[in-house]
Formats: C-alpha cells, structure tokens, sequence
C-alpha cells in the first residue's frame, strides 16, 4: 500500500481569489494518485436531463465557490486534512460525451480506477444519471446500501425511449444488482409527477421513502435515526441531489420543487451520519446558469465540506 501523503494546505491561506481553483483549493493531483485517501473529482455531464440543462457546469463552479470553505469544522472541529489525504482528481473526461451509454461507461472506467487505487470519491455532478456508472464501479463487487437526499425517488422506468436519465439511476442500480433497496432511504421525496411508477417502484422494492411531509412531522433528529437503522453497518453511498433542498437556497438546479429541506436542516442531517461506513459520496443537478447569484454552488460546495469530513473521520477511524 503506497504511504499515504499530507495534504497539503498552503493554498488554503492565501486570499481566495488568488491561485488556480480547485476543490477547497487542495492540490490538484495530477496523474500520481498513490497515497490519497479522498479524491474529489467532477463529472460535467448533463446528457441524462429531462428539462432544464446547465448542470454540465456545476464542478467549475462548484470549485470557484468552495475557495470560502476552510479547515476546521465548527461543530464537530473535525479537520479533514489532518486527518487524511485529500486531493483534486480533476474532471472525468469524455470522447463519447454525445454517445450517452458510452458516456457513462467512459464515467464508470474513471471511478474502476479511482476505487483501484483505494480512493473513496466525493463527486460533483453532472445530473443525477452519473449515480450509475459510480455505482457501478464502486458496487460491483456487492451491493451496498444507500442514503439519498432529493426531491425525487430517480426510480422512473423510462423517459422518452430510453431507461437512463436523471429520473432512473436508482431503479437501474437496484435492478442491476448494485444496491440493496433494503438498506436504501431516500429523503425530501415530495412534488407532483404525472406517473407514480417512481414512488411505487421504490416503495415495492423495499426502499424506505420518506415523504417531506413526514420530515416536516416527525424533524431531522428521527430522520438520522431512521437513516442509520436502514442503512446499518454495512457500505453505503451518499447521494445528495440539491433539488431536495427548498428551491429558495438552490435555485440553480435543473427540476426545482418548493416546500423542501433547508440549509440548515441538510447541516443538520449530514452531522446525524456519522462513522457509517462509506463508499463513496456525490453532491448533484448544480445548474449555474439558472442562479447568476453564486448561491446554488455555494451550497453544494458546503455541503461537499460536511461530507467530506463524514469520509475523512471514518476513513480515520478505520487506521
């Protein structure tokens, strides 16, 4: 096993609009990835949206705004990079970007290797539809289960034709054997659809669905209870799409519905989860074009920060 490498945070103490942005402005690895523990990666695609596009730009802003996230968290003062190494792998790249299934095979060979060199990624989408070929590569070995935050369940059967979009990872993953729908919640669910085949294909595989009416009922502290009772002990991946937060907070995003979870109730939540034993997480559907104002890939920046020292303390307490 290669010896694992400091992070290196010099950068972190400059001002922040100085220097080429990176994820919390760590070090850009470059092609060396022995003895990183975290990889922070982007996958700018967007080939799988049924509505409004754009989020094949949330890494580059989402990397723009994490320059005002720091080191220290506040509230559990963990440090992430005393605590393990961390570093920005870069974005995937394609050559079949407009060739969706190979687009996705493309994403699912970036993180074989990722998983290869014993990183565990926390990725920032793309569209939902990159959960998939992540999946793939991280769950091929086993199922693992699953904590997803989203307005959507993302189990629709079909858009338009095709069984891979944003609205499908999830039933995809489960039917291709990658999760274990038992050990799979999925929080904030709420919005009209035109067709219950989401919400009935999640609830009738054994998903744990919880509606934001009864988040709103029964508050985020039995909310993290029923995520670690579902989830267990066993792997699990983190999946937070910013539309299960109130479009008020993320308005960049690409299927936007009101009455959702707040900045500080998602906060909240995170810091409920843990010492889980995590594979791999992805905060998704950034869509900077429809928010000039920054805010949305703040948001997402902030809570990659909250989930990045949920992998960093397990990773740690795993040594």
């Amino acid at each position: 096993m290669a010896e694992r490498r400091k992070t290196d945070t010099k950068a972190m103490t400059q001002p922040r609009y100085t220097g080429i942005p990176t994820f919390m402005r760590v070090p850009l690895a470059g092609e060396d990835w022995s003895g990183i523990d975290i990889g922070l990666i982007g996958v700018p695609y967007d080939g799988g949206v049924t509505n409004r596009a754009g989020a094949r730009h949330g890494p580059r802003e989402i990397r723009n705004q994490s320059s005002f996230m720091r080191t220290i968290h506040h509230v559990t003062r963990v440090n992430p990079y005393d605590l393990v190494s961390v570093a920005d792998l870069g974005d995937v790249l394609f050559t079949k970007l407009l060739q969706h299934p190979g687009a996705l095979d493309e994403i699912e060979t970036v993180f074989a290797k990722i998983k290869g060199h014993g990183i565990t990624p926390l990725t920032a989408g793309g569209d939902h539809t990159i959960s998939l070929p992540i999946l793939r590569a991280l769950a091929k070995d086993r199922p693992v289960g699953m904590i997803h935050i989203d307005a959507h369940t993302d189990t629709w059967q079909m858009f338009q034709g095709s069984k891979f979009s944003h609205g499908s990872p999830f039933r995809n993953a489960t039917e291709e054997g990658l999760l274990d729908p038992k050990r799979v919640i999925q929080i904030g669910i709420r919005g009209a659809q035109t067709t219950a085949d989401g919400w009935d294909f999640s609830q009738k595989s054994g998903m744990r669905v919880v509606f934001m009416e009864e988040f709103a009922e029964i508050g985020v502290d039995a909310v993290i209870q029923e995520a670690r009772r579902v989830v267990g002990d066993g792997p699990v991946y983190l999946s937070f799409d910013v539309d299960g937060l109130d479009p008020i907070y993320t308005p960049g995003t690409g299927t936007p519905e009101i009455g959702g979870i707040t900045t500080l109730e998602a906060q909240k939540l995170l810091r409920g989860l843990r010492n889980l034993d995590y594979v791999g997480a992805d905060v998704v559907e950034v869509a900077p074009p429809f928010d000039p104002t920054g805010n949305t890939a703040l948001v997402a920046a902030t809570l990659m920060y909250e989930i990045l020292c949920l992998l960093a303390e397990r990773i740690d307490s795993r040594r």
